[in-house]
């Protein structure tokens, strides 16, 4: 029996944003063969180092770990877009420090997801946010860029949020950070066919869709 585990912030625990409609746990729930579970251990405004708690609740039987988380740690940073006085290079230079930072945060998180030996997937930072700017969408490829390559290091399938979610009904109306009903079925779909189909024990990175 499969128990698929889902870990990280509110791109998973999305139900105070889509009441009277499904949050992406139901909705994984619903897309999995008959038998088999899952567990919502994820919590709204959790940041990466939130997950090391997480996972002390994780259940005994627990098959299959997904992690959505980062998107917070993100916003934290996003002071430097106001920075109206750096000088071009000095944005850089301050970027690259975050990215580092923001990296081995990261890297250090996943690597004690990994050590508990189940398969692993995760997931990268939607940008398709309606009213997001430009800026934040090119910031958030340095955050992307640091996800994606521990996900290569660690050898860990990857969802990337940004083809999943990538139209202005995905968000929720409530707030536009966060998944809508609509944005978290297309989140449960990506979940249950990686679950599903990719070769866990083969190994080696496949980042879907």
């Amino acid at each position: 029996m499969t128990h698929v585990v889902l870990l990280g912030d509110s791109i998973f625990d999305n139900a105070l944003y889509v009441p009277g409609g499904e949050p992406v746990i139901e909705q994984v729930r619903s897309r999995l063969p008959r038998g088999d579970r899952a567990t919502l251990l994820a919590v709204d405004g959790a940041v990466i180092q939130s997950v090391a708690r997480q996972l002390e609740k994780l259940p005994t039987d627990a098959t299959h770990l997904v992690l959505s988380v980062g998107g917070n740690d993100a916003l934290g940073y996003s002071t430097i877009l106001d920075a109206q006085s750096l000088s071009a290079v000095e944005g850089f230079a301050a970027l690259a420090e975050i990215r580092a930072e923001f990296a081995q945060a990261y890297r250090g998180m996943l690597k004690g997801v990994r050590e508990l030996r189940l398969p692993t997937v995760i997931c990268t930072i939607y940008d398709a946010v309606p009213g997001l700017q430009a800026e934040a969408v090119t910031a958030l490829a340095v955050f992307n860029d640091a996800i994606l390559r521990a996900g290569v290091e660690a050898g860990t399938p990857v969802i990337d949020l940004r083809f999943v979610c990538d139209r202005q009904q995905d968000y929720s109306s409530l707030s536009p950070i966060e998944p809508s009903e609509l944005g978290g079925a297309k989140i449960a779909a990506a979940i249950a066919r990686v679950v599903s189909g990719h070769d866990f024990a083969r190994g080696g990175t496949v980042i879907y869709p």
